[in-house]
């Protein structure tokens, strides 16, 4: 293999170990500290509210455990990206919301409080609502998580046909699709275009190669 294909391959390998690690979310080292200063800002919110009395103390420790929810969520989210996760950010942000309206309806007496009261539930069911269509609705379609596993697995059959000696990375394209590869561009004969298949399908995370090389 000459000196550009080395590189080249190095390149591409490289890209792959990228995407990979994008897909894993964030390191464990920065989830442990994040989750740490999660609890001291939450420690601190609350003593700040220890300046207020009644209902408006109720509003600010509503307030700063509604925040808390959500950055753990959010934290939980970036740590391990899944459509799981960001429905749960949703609904801590929800339910953060209902929990600071519903302590200021006490403020509220009689009919006002009562419509105060149905106006936060009914809030708070639309919001839980919208959460679940859209976890729904990203099921049935690729997640950021499935595109970027489609360029690792490009990258590395990339990578891989370049190391065979019997392929020529230019003349063969490489797109994938939710683990399904497609071969394309031009190859010297028959056997090369079996070859490029067999490579790629031996490239984990591959679901299927579908051959559309023509011979020059």
């Amino acid at each position: 293999m000459n000196k550009f294909n080395v590189a080249l391959t190095a390149i591409l390998l490289a890209a792959a170990s990228s995407a990979s690690a994008l897909a894993q979310g964030m390191p464990e080292s920065d989830y442990k500290m994040n989750r740490e200063k999660i609890a001291a800002d939450l420690k601190a919110a609350k003593s700040l509210c220890g300046s207020s009395a009644g209902n408006q103390n109720d509003i600010c420790m509503a307030e700063a455990n509604g925040k808390e929810k959500i950055a753990r969520a959010e934290l939980e989210a970036a740590y391990m990206p899944t459509g799981k996760t960001r429905y749960q950010v949703r609904i801590a942000k929800t339910e953060a919301e209902y929990a600071v309206a519903r302590e200021r309806c006490d403020e509220l007496t009689g009919t006002a409080k009562a419509a105060c009261v149905k106006d936060a539930k009914l809030a708070e069911d639309a919001g839980k609502a919208d959460a679940k269509t859209r976890m729904n609705a990203a099921d049935s379609s690729p997640t950021a998580g499935e595109y970027i596993d489609d360029s690792v697995i490009t990258a590395k059959v990339k990578a891989a046909i370049l190391e065979e000696p019997t392929l020529k990375v230019a003349e063969v394209n490489v797109e994938t699709y939710k683990g399904i590869v497609q071969l394309s561009g031009f190859v010297t004969s028959q056997d090369s275009a079996a070859k490029a298949v067999e490579v790629a399908g031996k490239i984990s995370g591959v679901v299927s190669v579908k051959n559309d090389m023509r011979l020059k």
